[in-house]
């Protein structure tokens, strides 16, 4: 029997236990949580327990304008009908198989319906559960290209300063914030580092900076001196660094970065998991920006968040390398996760792509991307306010550092939250990111909001 989700409805309700009554220490204790300061968290809990369209409620009912989208993962709003309809529905027919040596129809649909909307020739997609899987999974396509090709002394990899590339051993290893890598001292070796493109010079620029791009990309050729012209496998870029404080590409940076890939055989790596689907203007930031690479790295919006997924779309030659390398009947790459193209991810994906095709959600962020950013940048005269940086519907709001670097970023969000507005804060540097959904006057009340806590401070 197939139960319908009018019939689930009814025997939910908004609140669990936990949300019933006052939260004690002795609730939360026993989750370890991530990127968290647990103590002061249990001590005064900022609990989410509801969401819908571009708001989130507290378990104390208050409701908040979610000005990250989460986490950058849900442009299409919270709790849309249509991915939970298709969840469920998928979970009552095939709730899963194994992806080892076995498929089912959803996930090559959805390959299908991903190479659609990826740059030429970017045709293949590979699963996994998230960003960080992606990347790990990115760099093991790349080592794999290198030895069907019998290039293995390509073992070099290259990153930036201030990058994130999430937080699975290979993303660590090419981490270039000092906070994600520290405690993590066994990390790989054969990672080199290129300068990142914030400048302090060059302050309250609104999309890319017009200057300096091709020296900043030269550090790649520094990075091939030093190491070798037959050494470097890949490079790996954010189009636009989203996670330490968007760092948006000067003109000619990511054209020349791809100069000089193609010169010394490099695969350029573009990691997408929050600039993809949409948050530029563009499906990925690659054509935003013009520049196509070897692989993109993808998750967060992937499946609006309503299941954990992430792909990485592979150009057709490293594809048809690494599978024509094996003899008949071999695995050709030996590698994958139990829940890669998980029937019910791969439901939620689908509907998602839905929803953006449907309402022209890429479109409708490009259009709404000028009232977004000249709204946010219409701070930049507060005294707390150091930088503001913005592209598409994604903005960094730097504040003035208070004692030692991230304190005033930590409080910041706290308050922010207590007045109405969630958002992602990375050291001092606020994360706007709204869905894509958002109307002009909810931009108008989040910005007002952020306004009054800064104001707060005086």
């Amino acid at each position: 029997m197939i139960i319908t989700l009018a019939e689930v409805a009814d025997v939910m309700t908004d609140k669990s236990e936990i949300t019933n009554r006052h939260c004690s220490r002795a609730d939360l204790e026993n989750h370890w949580m991530p990127f968290t300061d647990n103590k002061s968290f249990k001590r005064e809990p900022r609990l989410i327990v509801r969401g819908k369209g571009i708001h989130v409620w507290n378990n104390r009912g208050e409701r908040l304008v979610d000005g990250s989208s989460g986490l950058f993962s849900v442009p299409c709003g919270h709790c849309r009908h249509e991915i939970a309809a298709a969840v469920h529905e998928q979970l009552q027919v095939l709730d899963y198989t194994s992806p080892f040596l076995r498929g089912h129809p959803k996930s090559f649909e959805l390959a299908r319906r991903l190479a659609a909307i990826t740059p030429e020739p970017l045709n293949h997609i590979f699963y996994g559960n998230s960003g960080s899987e992606a990347v790990d999974t990115a760099m093991k396509i790349v080592m794999a290209y290198n030895f069907a090709r019998r290039q293995s002394q390509k073992n070099i990899f290259v990153s930036r300063e201030r990058a994130y590339h999430g937080v699975n051993i290979g993303g660590t290893s090419l981490a270039g914030i000092v906070k994600n890598r520290e405690a993590f001292t066994s990390v790989l070796p054969g990672v080199a580092y290129m300068r990142s493109t914030a400048t302090p010079d060059r302050k309250f620029i609104k999309g890319q900076p017009g200057d300096g791009g091709e020296d900043l990309a030269d550090d790649l050729l520094r990075v091939i001196k030093t190491y070798g012209e037959s050494r470097i496998a890949a490079c790996f870029i954010e189009p636009i660094a989203g996670s330490t404080g968007v760092l948006v590409p000067p003109e000619g940076y990511l054209e020349r970065l791809r100069e000089i890939c193609d010169q010394y055989d490099i695969v350029l790596v573009f990691d997408e998991v929050i600039t993809g689907f949409g948050r530029t203007g563009s499906a990925f930031a690659a054509q935003e920006f013009g520049v196509t690479p070897d692989i993109i790295t993808m998750a967060k919006a992937m499946t609006n968040a309503a299941q954990p997924m992430s792909g990485v779309a592979v150009h057709d030659r490293i594809y048809d390398t690494v599978v024509g390398a094996a003899e008949e009947n071999m695995i050709e790459f030996f590698h994958g996760y139990t829940y890669s193209g998980h029937p019910a991810a791969c439901a939620a994906s689908l509907a998602t792509l839905d929803i953006y095709e449907k309402e022209n959600l890429f479109q409708r962020a490009k259009d709404l991307s000028g009232y977004f950013l000249d709204s946010v940048f219409a701070l930049q005269e507060h005294p707390l306010i150091t930088d503001i940086r913005g592209y598409g519907m994604l903005a960094a709001i730097e504040l003035l550092v208070e004692e030692r670097p991230g304190m005033r970023g930590h409080d910041f969000q706290k308050r922010l939250f207590d007045a109405g507005v969630h958002v992602k804060t990375t050291g001092d540097a606020a994360l706007i990111a709204p869905p894509f959904i958002i109307e002009k006057s909810e931009i108008d009340d989040m910005c007002g909001i952020i306004r009054e806590v800064l104001d707060s401070y005086r």
